[in-house]
Order: C-alpha cells, then sequence, then structure tokens
C-alpha cells in the first residue's frame, strides 16, 4: 500500500513529538487512516545540531521550499510557529494542493480566515486542533460535537503558565514576582513573558474559539485583554476569604445573536469547576442551549498532548485523503458578526477600596452605586492593622459594563475614595 508522504516544518518540541507518534504507532495510524504515513522530509534552522530523537539526515532540509515544492509530499504539518514567513509558506502549500495541519494559534487568529478561503478554494484540508489548549480536542468538539447545539457561552483556562503562577500564589500565599521568577526558572515561562502574563496569548485562541463557537469572523482586536500582571497576593488572600479562586479566564459569550470576548483575571466561585483546575492545565467550559453544561479538561501543552492533537489531525486528514472527500470540512463562518455595547455586556464585580475610616463613608459609596442602578449582593469591611484606612470589599449582581465604568470613574473624583485596589469579573 502507498504510503501518504508529510513534510514537516519544524523538529523542536513538538515536532519531535509528531515524529515520536508517527514511527511509534505506525499500525494503529494506518488501522485509523487507511494508509501508511511516512515523514519524508523535515524542515529544520540547523542540520547538524544534536537530537534527543534520531532521524535520517537526508530528511533534513534548512530550505522550506524543498518542503513545499516537493511533489510526493500530500500533507504538511506545520510546527515551526512564527506568522509572516510561515503564512507564505501554507499559502505556497495550498497552492499546490497539499493539505495542512498546524499547530499555530497565532497565525490562526490573525489570518486564519484568508487560509482556510484559500483551503476552500484549493479542495484542501487545514486542520488546527493543537493550536488551542493542547492535548483536549476542543475545536473538533466545537465544529462537530456541537453541530446540532448553539453554543451561548465558551469560558476556559487557555494558558498554563498563567494558571501556574496563579495557583502558587493561591497556594503559598506568594507574590506575582517570585512566583513569575520561579515559572522561568522551571521553564513554564519564556524569558519574555509578555504574551502569557499579559494574556495576548489567551487572545489569540478565544479568537479561534469564539469564530468556531459563534461562527462569525471574530478577529483579534475585538478581544478585551487584561493580564495577570496586576494581581496582587492580597486580592488573592480576599478571594479566598469569601470563597473565590483567582484564574485568568477566556469569556466568549452571545446573547440575541451579539457576542462578547474577553480575557481577564476572574474572581471563580471555589464550588464551579474551573476553581479546581490548577498548575499548567488547562480547561474549557461550554455552554449550549441545548445539552447544557461541559467541560473539556487536561493539559494545555507539552511535546507529547500537543502532538497527540496533531496526528489526530493528521489521521483525519490521512482518511479524507481516502475517502476522496478533502476540503468538504472546511469551517466557514456564515453569520454576521455583532459585538455587544458596553450597555449589553453584563457581570457581576469584585471591588476593593480603600477608604477614609470614619462615619458616612460607606453610606456615599452605596449612593454612587444606587445613582447608576447597580445592585449589590454582599459589602465587607475588613480591619487591616498595617493599614490605617477602610479596606471595603463589594460584590455587586450583575451589572452593566458602562454602568459599572460611571461607578468607577465617581469613585476617583471622590476625595474619601482614597484608591480603587482592584477590580475583578465575578463567575460562578
Amino acid at each position: 500500500m502507498k504510503p501518504v508522504k508529510v513534510g514537516l516544518l519544524g523538529l523542536g518540541t513538538v515536532g519531535t513529538g509528531v515524529v515520536r507518534i508517527v514511527e511509534g504507532h505506525q499500525h494503529d495510524l494506518m488501522s485509523q487512516s487507511g494508509s501508511p504515513i511516512e515523514i519524508a522530509k523535515i524542515l529544520v534552522q540547523d542540520k547538524n545540531k544534536a537530537r534527543n530523537i534520531n532521524v535520517s539526515p537526508d530528511m533534513l532540509t534548512e530550505n522550506p521550499w524543498d518542503v513545499i515544492e516537493n511533489p510526493e509530499i500530500d500533507v504538511l504539518v506545520e510546527v515551526m510557529g512564527g506568522i509572516e514567513l510561515t503564512k507564505q509558506l501554507m499559502l505556497g502549500a495550498l497552492e499546490r494542493g497539499k493539505h495542512i495541519v498546524t499547530a499555530n494559534k497565532d497565525l490562526m487568529a490573525l489570518h486564519g480566515p484568508e487560509i482556510l478561503a484559500k483551503a476552500a478554494e484549493k479542495g484542501c484540508d487545514v486542520f488546527y486542533e493543537a493550536s488551542v489548549a493542547g492535548g483536549i480536542p476542543i475545536i473538533r468538539t466545537l465544529i462537530e460535537g456541537f453541530s446540532s447545539d448553539r453554543i451561548t457561552k465558551i469560558m476556559g483556562i487557555v494558558n498554563g503558565t498563567t494558571n501556574y503562577i496563579l495557583t502558587k500564589m493561591s497556594q503559598e500565599g506568594a507574590a506575582y514576582a517570585d512566583v513569575l521568577k520561579e515559572a522561568q526558572e522551571l521553564g513554564y515561562a519564556e524569558s519574555d513573558p509578555t504574551s502569557d502574563v499579559e494574556g495576548f496569548d489567551a487572545a489569540r485562541k478565544m479568537t479561534i474559539l469564539g469564530t468556531l463557537g459563534f461562527h462569525a469572523n471574530v478577529a483579534l482586536a475585538d478581544v478585551e485583554v487584561k493580564g495577570i500582571s496586576g494581581v496582587t497576593k492580597e486580592d488573592i488572600a480576599y478571594g479566598k476569604r469569601l470563597g473565590y479562586e483567582v484564574k485568568l479566564l477566556g469569556i466568549a459569550e452571545r446573547q440575541d445573536e451579539h457576542i462578547s470576548i474577553s480575557v481577564q483575571p476572574t474572581m471563580v466561585k471555589t464550588s464551579h469547576p474551573l476553581a479546581s483546575v490548577n498548575g499548567v492545565f488547562n480547561a474549557v467550559y461550554v455552554y449550549g442551549e441545548a445539552v447544557g453544561e461541559t467541560m473539556f479538561y487536561g493539559p494545555g501543552a507539552g511535546e507529547m498532548p500537543t502532538a497527540t492533537s496533531v496526528v489526530a489531525d493528521l489521521v483525519a486528514v490521512v482518511r479524507n485523503l481516502n475517502l476522496g472527500v478533502n476540503g468538504r470540512r472546511g469551517f466557514i463562518p456564515y453569520k454576521e458578526k455583532k459585538l455587544k455595547t458596553d450597555e449589553q455586556i453584563a457581570s457581576k464585580n469584585f471591588i476593593l477600596l480603600h477608604v477614609a475610616d470614619k462615619a458616612g463613608v460607606l453610606s456615599q459609596i452605596t449612593q454612587v452605586f444606587a445613582e447608576h442602578g447597580v445592585s449589590l449582593e454582599s459589602v465587607l469591611q475588613h480591619p487591616n492593622a498595617t493599614n490605617p484606612l477602610a479596606e471595603i470589599i463589594i460584590i455587586t449582581h450583575d451589572a452593566n459594563k458602562a454602568a459599572m465604568n460611571k461607578v468607577l470613574k465617581q469613585f476617583e473624583a471622590m476625595d474619601v475614595v482614597h484608591a480603587i485596589k482592584s477590580v475583578y469579573r465575578v463567575e460562578g
């Protein structure tokens, strides 16, 4: 039986995992796909670099076009990352009728519609399961598993680095800067952690999930982003005292065909399943009108979990090849994108204020909420021996974002309010 030949762009952590699975699971892969799968050519930066996997030197090349223009290669597996050059290579491969499997969330978040349109034009498959949440099959689930349902909300922990940092801060009472340094030393965080800790990585993933879940072309610019660099151990301690864990959540919501997508540190009720997702693990919570609530949990990164998702996509491409149905399962958004206004975005809120410690201040604070139609679930004043000011914690009922912005702006102008220390969305 003639093997399906694969070109692999990248032999780093994930690429190495792909080679291990393809070579080690060949019988299983052939049984599921209908053909042997052979990695024919691998793009690397340095052919002479020492590697922890044995591959024939003849398979390696430093020229990407050796892979793209090779007429024997049927499928391109892209795990090298990057955006502009990678986009050119993928479009070049599609022009030549090659199918694509990619783990590149940055590329798919920014240029996914263009790449998928080219794939549809050429009758090619482009699968990208590994671009979000590593080993969790969330993309295939949204496309196929929820095809008969209407998704109203997708909420999840989709960045392992930030979840590791917040977990350590919660469990050990440590400061953000100390835990970030430890995460960098362990290799969980990059030397420049900006993409992770400021929420940009999670925002790219939520762009992809929002597009798939709501069938509209969500752009990265549509995602409101706030990272975890401002989260303090005091915030986490106050949250725990009130029964909340702080998590960096991606939240995509749809109501009356209007959508909103954000990434932000969020107070999650400890009874909610997402509150117990710790360390570098990821989890995605999906609400469907018919199915109700579902959660998908697992490793969000790493050589073998991510490679497993890549090879699962590869098997799907090869199966389609044997059935002659490539390009039939392409995902094309068909709904007009309608973004919610601030008046339509609503949530509960956690607010920590430092105020003058004197009579009448609390009534002034609650009066501001009343003026803007924001009702309160609880108001607590905590004594703090190290702070001469009064510390007031307020949990609101659902309030729209526009009203909350007016409340906070009014607080900033009040002499009795010395500082708005923290504001977090509340879930669960």
